[in-house]
Parts: C-alpha cells; sequence; structure tokens
C-alpha cells in the first residue's frame, strides 16, 4: 500500500477501563473495532483495578493482532500508532500505553496520545449523518458527565461537569440498592419499560451547568429502607415502577441542564455520548425536547457508546491531519480536561 497524508491508517487502542479495545482507522473510515469484555468484575460489583490490568496484559496482544486483521492491512501499513492517555484507571493505561509505544518504536512511526473524553465526544463522527461544528455534546458515562462545547475536532470546552458522582454511577449504585448485578444501568433500563414514573425522587438545584448525583442516592438508599420497613417486599412487588422512578430522575437531571446549554448558547446541534447515552428512555426524551424545540440529536451507534477503540481512532485522525503527535516520554497519568 502506498501511505500518504490524505488515506492514513492509523491502529488505535483503547484500554482505560476493564474493556481492552483495538480499531483501525484506514481510507477515511473505522476498519475495523474490536473489543475484548473482562465479565469477571460482576461477581465483585464493580471494577478491580488490578484485576483489570492483569487481564489487559493477557487480551491486548490478540485483540489488536484481530482488528489488523478484520481491516485487512498488515502491520507494516501502519502511519501511526494511537493510545488513551487518560483519564481512566493507571495500571489499565499502563498496558494500552506501553503497548502503543513499543509498536511504534519497532514500526519508526508516529505516536499519538488520545484524551478519552475527548474520544467519546467524537464518536458521534463514526457515522452518518454526523453534527457540524459547533455543538453541544453531553458526556455520560460510568465515570463522567460533562456538558462540552465542542468548536472543532480539536477546540473543545467543558462548560459544565459533575461536582461529585457521575450519572452512570447513579445507575450502578441504585442497581446495587436494588439488588441488580453490576452494571446495573442496562438492567434498570430493561426493567423500567414495565413500569412507571411513579415514584418522586429530589432533583438537585446547582447552579449553572453543572451536575450532582450523590444526593439522588442517598434520596433512594432512604427511601428503599423506609418503604422495605413497612414491607419487606416492597422491591420485588415494585421493581418496575421503582426502576422507571430512578431512571426519571437521573435523565430529567441530564436534560434539564443540556436544554439550558442549548438555549444560552443557541446550539440547535446536540450531541449525547458515553455508555449512559444508550440508555432507551434518555434517547428517547432527548430526541422528543429536540423536536419540540427544532433542535437535533445526534446519539452514536451502540457500539460506539460503551468504552472502544473505535473512537480513539476517530479522534487520531484529527490530531494526524494536524501533525499533534506525542512524545515517548508520556505517561499514563489521567488528564481530566482536554
Amino acid at each position: 500500500m502506498q501511505k500518504n497524508e490524505i488515506s492514513e491508517t492509523i491502529l488505535a487502542i483503547e484500554s482505560s477501563c476493564d474493556d481492552t479495545a483495538a480499531a483501525v482507522w484506514h481510507r477515511g473510515r473505522i476498519a475495523s473495532n474490536v473489543v475484548a469484555r473482562q465479565l469477571v468484575h460482576a461477581q465483585y460489583g464493580g471494577i478491580v483495578p488490578e484485576v483489570a490490568s492483569r487481564a489487559h496484559q493477557d487480551h491486548i496482544v490478540p485483540v489488536v493482532q484481530e482488528a489488523i486483521r478484520k481491516a485487512g492491512i498488515s502491520i507494516r501499513d501502519l502511519d501511526a500508532v494511537a493510545f488513551t492517555r487518560g483519564p481512566g484507571l493507571i495500571g489499565s493505561l499502563l498496558v494500552g500505553m506501553s503497548f502503543a509505544k513499543g509498536l511504534a518504536l519497532a514500526l519508526d512511526i508516529p505516536l499519538i496520545e488520545v484524551n478519552h473524553l475527548q474520544a467519546h465526544v467524537l464518536s458521534v463522527f463514526g457515522q452518518t449523518p454526523h453534527p457540524d461544528f459547533p455543538y453541544l455534546s453531553l458526556v455520560v458515562s460510568g465515570g463522567h458527565t460533562q456538558i462540552v462545547r465542542v468548536r472543532g475536532p480539536l477546540d473543545m470546552e467543558i462548560i459544565g461537569k459533575t461536582r461529585d458522582d457521575a450519572a452512570g454511577e447513579a445507575f450502578d449504585k441504585s442497581g446495587k440498592l436494588l439488588g441488580l448485578n453490576y452494571p446495573a444501568g442496562p438492567a434498570i433500563d430493561r426493567l423500567a419499560r414495565d413500569g412507571q414514573p411513579v415514584f418522586d425522587f429530589p432533583e438537585p438545584q446547582i447552579p449553572g451547568y453543572d451536575f450532582s448525583f450523590s444526593g439522588i442516592k442517598t434520596a433512594i438508599k432512604y427511601f428503599l429502607r423506609d418503604r422495605t420497613a413497612e414491607d419487606p417486599d416492597f422491591i420485588s412487588k415494585n421493581m418496575p415502577d421503582i426502576c422507571a422512578s430512578i431512571q426519571h430522575r437521573i435523565v430529567t437531571i441530564l436534560l434539564h441542564k443540556l436544554q439550558r446549554a442549548a438555549r444560552d448558547y443557541d446550539m440547535d446541534q446536540i450531541a449525547i455520548v458515553g455508555g449512559v447515552s444508550a440508555n432507551s428512555y434518555l434517547r428517547k426524551k432527548a430526541t422528543e425536547w429536540a423536536q419540540k424545540e427544532n433542535r437535533r440529536v445526534y446519539v452514536p451507534p451502540l457500539a460506539y457508546c460503551t468504552d472502544n477503540a473505535a473512537m480513539i481512532a476517530i479522534a487520531a485522525h484529527h490530531k494526524f491531519l494536524a501533525g499533534d503527535f506525542s512524545s515517548h516520554d508520556a505517561d499514563p497519568i489521567p488528564r481530566w480536561n482536554f
């Protein structure tokens, strides 16, 4: 293959948490996207960092090999190697970063570091149609909740963020109180489809575009404590309605802030990205709002919502074109802003 700057080929690696992922950007598109998930954490009720980093070491070589095979290229065709440089678990990040550095050195090709959250913001460009710049992006996952003003692929400003817990954590911790397995977010989404939001949980009054989810977790905890004291079978009798009520409050907290930002910044293009963007109720309510106010909402394909390397490849493509390459002295210390 003839290498050129217009149609570069990039191997991207994502290892910020418990999923080992590799993708190939080739001829202006995602040519492959492979993810190895770690199911072992379910038995612990959350991610165990040491277990995650060890599993990354086992998975990274076969995952990269499969991504290259599916892309139909040779490793010698690569023009650059990209990796996630935070935020995330340091041990997990270190595995992906070290592999990327070694491969880039062996092939004598550039190294590209990508902020995990910046990649989530750009994940909507893995499909068509996608938004034009500028647009607003709601980044909502297990570890992060932010509203980002996106002026260009490498020009972003965080205008709102959580002051404590993330929305995804609120889903998972609430699910744990209900006896659901980790991760509980998808289970709550599924159970809520058969229920109604009949129980009212408080919405925190946080100024501006910032979020807070610690209070709703506390409110849910004491609500369940009091109701089960009256009726030990309260949860099992009312599970769909409880899930619908929890989901409704978390989603309305997200959308009220997003709606305010869209009006204040006069943005008619909105992206919702991150693991929680897979939530069907969030998608439904966001679409209803957008249609009512003549706005357009973009949500990535489900495969690009949770952690994946395709979004790392998309961000790396723009950094490659800008000549924004990384030093081999880079460390895996999480970068919380971009």
